[in-house]
């Protein structure tokens, strides 16, 4: 089941994961919420990692501290 977190409005994100190539060539992994749970969903945040919100309510990963 993949990891959710109902925002301050009230809306329900979905977190991801994903393998992205950079143009010079290395791959990284990115994290991002979506409304809806597609292909690459996660069950926890990650270890080093918590969830917070930007002004518009939408909510993003940040390392802690």
């Amino acid at each position: 089941m993949a990891y959710s977190h109902q925002n301050s409005k009230g809306v329900t994100y979905y977190l991801h994961s994903r393998v992205t190539q950079l143009k010079g060539g290395r791959k990284q992994r990115i994290y991002f919420f979506a409304k809806t749970v597609k292909e690459g969903a996660i069950d926890a945040v990650p270890v080093a990692y918590m969830v917070s919100e930007t002004k518009n309510g939408l909510p993003v990963l940040k390392k802690k501290k």
